[in-house]
């Protein structure tokens, strides 16, 4: 479709949005590859709910199952402006551009060598996951467990456990944390 003769009012406001402006609305629409957000001072789309859509990985900082978890149909929202798709003629935007990153508060605060505790939330063949706090989720490679053989889950990793860590490793650009066991 060309939007921009089909919908010029449109077209004109999208352009008119800046990268990091913040834009208020309503939630329009929740679908499960995002949601759609209908702009206080947007014209209506003519095909979707909203003029505004936020992806999944925008909705939050933290990992989540649904959009359900982080919005409510009709909820009122604001969002950083990221981007105009010229395909959908929609504004992408961010919820989670607003939100301090746990991330960053974690790495801020905390050294190798440092001892924690968390919660174990995943365990893979190399490694179990564990959650440290604030959704920031570290590797505890089983290679680097003591006791443990190179292949195989060593014994203190159920799903669910609390078990105490060693931070070993902060990697801020990769945005990972790897931890020691026990």
């Amino acid at each position: 479709m060309d939007w921009q003769s089909e919908s010029p009012a449109l077209w004109a406001f999208l352009e008119s949005l800046h990268r990091g402006e913040v834009l208020t609305g309503t939630v329009a629409a929740i679908e499960r590859f995002g949601v759609f957000v209908s702009l206080d001072d947007g014209p209506d789309h003519p095909l979707f709910p909203g003029v505004g859509f936020v992806t999944i990985p925008e909705l939050s900082w933290r990992h989540i199952a649904a959009p359900t978890d982080v919005v409510a149909l009709g909820q009122r929202v604001s969002c950083e402006f990221l981007q105009f798709d010229t395909y959908n003629a929609e504004a992408r935007l961010s919820l989670r551009a607003l939100l301090p990153d746990p991330f960053q508060t974690f790495a801020d605060h905390t050294t190798a060598g440092q001892a924690l505790r968390g919660t174990v939330v995943r365990v893979l063949p190399f490694g179990a996951l564990v959650d440290v706090g604030a959704g920031v989720v570290g590797l505890v490679p089983f290679q680097d467990v003591r006791g443990s053989p190179a292949a195989g889950t060593p014994e203190g990793f159920p799903l669910g456990a609390e078990v105490p860590v060693v931070v070993s490793d902060i990697e801020r650009p990769g945005r990972r944390v790897f931890l020691a066991g026990p």
